[in-house]
């Protein structure tokens, strides 16, 4: 049976009202007081029910996380599952649960709700938007919707927003190639996104800053964390008369698909052509040449994501939303040829 505040209040000899207000943190309470009631309440296995703290608070302590990648990875995605998980864990710190918000979701025979609709639905406080198509009508409604938001990687205006710095990344990445005496880098980059630009815009900008020119079919669209589209878009690049010495490719996961086309053609990394990644995936750093490239701190977005809007949903009225920018690493690796000669 649950042990309730009228249980401490008969353990500690306190009334329950006193009892109440420790647990609450009243200032009219002693310090002392609080630190008994507490202890008891932790001896006792004494747990706040959801429903009185939602009724004297006006929150439902639940956030709502839309999520909706189109890889077909799921969960299982090697950047965003260990997000989601960074985020999961620290909404739970601060007494949080999680509700997964959908656009395909219907009740009571009713056409699919959007995702403004969901939300209402299961009563969220906020909703955290981790991975979806950013121009979609239905996410424009929910972010303009006066509802709590925060968003991963793609900024609104007058919204809070965490992302990786994909510049620094990027810049040290090419830098980094360049300083290995590679001058014919091509770069094969995602579909069409915030990030996309991001990185794109930057490659570019550093291979300019250095002098270095880039020759035409060096840029080939394909998809983030799809090995079976980059391994297409790596073929492409090296039937090309002038193939490059080097490519920066959309991320580590759709490594695989370029290791297995340069596998394929008899072909050795780095010694016959050099590649490098996005992430840092833990895993991947298993391989063996370990791959070059960028680490993205995904433990830190997920926490901060999650900081963000549930200071966001408790202090309203002083919250100043901002974008946060985390840091992102060089792993120099082995799959970048020594070209200085």
């Amino acid at each position: 049976m649950a042990v309730t505040i009228k249980d401490l209040s008969a353990y500690l000899g306190l009334s329950p009202s006193a009892v109440s207000k420790a647990l609450n943190g009243y200032t009219d309470i002693s310090q002392e007081t609080r630190n008994r009631v507490f202890a008891a309440a932790v001896k006792l296995g004494y747990r706040p029910s959801a429903i009185a703290r939602g009724l004297k608070t006006g929150r439902t302590f639940n956030i709502g996380i839309v999520y909706s990648e189109n890889s077909g990875s799921g969960f299982t995605h090697s950047y965003f599952s260990p997000v989601l998980e960074s985020l999961k864990a620290e909404a739970e710190i601060q007494g949080y649960d999680i509700t997964f918000i959908s656009s395909s979701m219907r009740a009571s025979g009713q056409k699919a709700m959007t995702y403004l609709q969901h939300s209402q639905y299961r009563n969220v406080d906020g909703v955290c938007i981790v991975c979806c198509e950013f121009n979609d009508p239905q996410i424009i409604e929910l972010v303009n919707s006066g509802i709590p938001v925060v968003t991963i990687d793609r900024p609104f205006e007058g919204k809070a927003c965490v992302a990786s710095e994909n510049v620094q990344g990027m810049k040290a990445l090419v830098n980094y190639i360049i300083s290995m005496g590679h001058k014919k880098i091509a770069m094969i980059y995602g579909s069409p996104s915030n990030i996309t630009t991001i990185r794109l815009n930057c490659f570019i900008e550093t291979m300019k800053e250095n002098g270095i020119p880039l020759l035409e079919g060096y840029l080939v669209e394909s998809l983030y964390h799809n090995p079976g589209a980059v391994k297409e878009a790596v073929a492409k690049l090296l039937s090309l008369p002038y193939p490059p010495s080097c490519i920066v490719l959309p991320d580590d996961f759709a490594s695989l698909g370029a290791i297995e086309l340069i596998e394929e053609r008899k072909l050795k990394i780095p010694e016959d052509i050099s590649i490098a990644g996005f992430d840092g995936v833990p895993i991947l750093q298993m391989l063996h040449p370990r791959i070059t490239t960028v680490l993205q701190d995904t433990f830190t977005i997920g926490r901060e994501a999650a900081k963000l809007l549930i200071n966001q949903i408790e202090d309203s009225e002083n919250f100043i939303p901002r974008t946060v920018e985390v840091a992102t690493k060089l792993i120099k690796g082995e799959t970048v040829a020594n070209n200085r000669r």
